[in-house]
């Protein structure tokens, strides 16, 4: 019951100061403020400042805060939304056509496969996003063995496209 006090009051001391540093920094984060705060009250619950001196822990939320800000930054630098690609450029006609030829080699590739692989990589590919279990169910196969079929299945397809795939030229100076 004491820990639960200690938390509380805690939670209205630094509650605060919190709400507003994160309102301060979510924007440039281009994260949600609270989203911001719930990471920092995170961090603190986890490890949060050792000192009992309120000036030691205002500082400590100010750089938890900025420090959540830089991970969310670079986090928002990283992901790539579902449905688009890292070069992808809506509206360019090349961009489309390169992206359709992609596709139609990837199914050329995957109608080859041996054995069962072909139905399993459509399964996999399919916009349905089904999962493991439902995928066993279709194919009548074991939801243990989907895993090892799956990895030899992306091993052959792996290799028939990298056989596919011009080998690049060489660089700087021939000799």
């Amino acid at each position: 019951m004491d820990l639960l006090k200690v938390k509380a009051d805690l939670y209205d001391e630094l509650g605060p100061l919190l709400s507003a540093e994160a309102e301060a920094e979510a924007p440039a984060a281009g994260v949600d403020p609270a989203d911001l705060e719930q990471a920092v009250w995170v961090r603190l619950l986890e490890r949060g400042p050792r000192e009992a001196d309120p000036t030691g822990r205002a500082r400590w939320i100010r750089r938890a805060v900025r420090a959540e800000a830089r991970l969310a930054r670079r986090r928002a630098r990283r992901e790539i939304p579902y449905g688009a690609t890292p070069g992808d450029v809506a509206g360019e006609p090349e961009g489309a056509l390169l992206h359709g030829e992609e596709n139609r080699a990837l199914r050329s590739a995957v109608a080859r496969l041996p054995g069962r692989c072909p139905e399993l990589i459509r399964a996999l590919l399919s916009p349905r996003d089904l999962t493991y279990r439902e995928i066993a169910g279709e194919l009548g196969i074991s939801q243990g063995s989907l895993g090892p079929v799956r990895s030899r299945c992306l091993g052959c397809l792996r290799r028939m496209l990298a056989a596919e795939v011009a080998a690049p030229g060489l660089r700087g100076r021939e000799r």
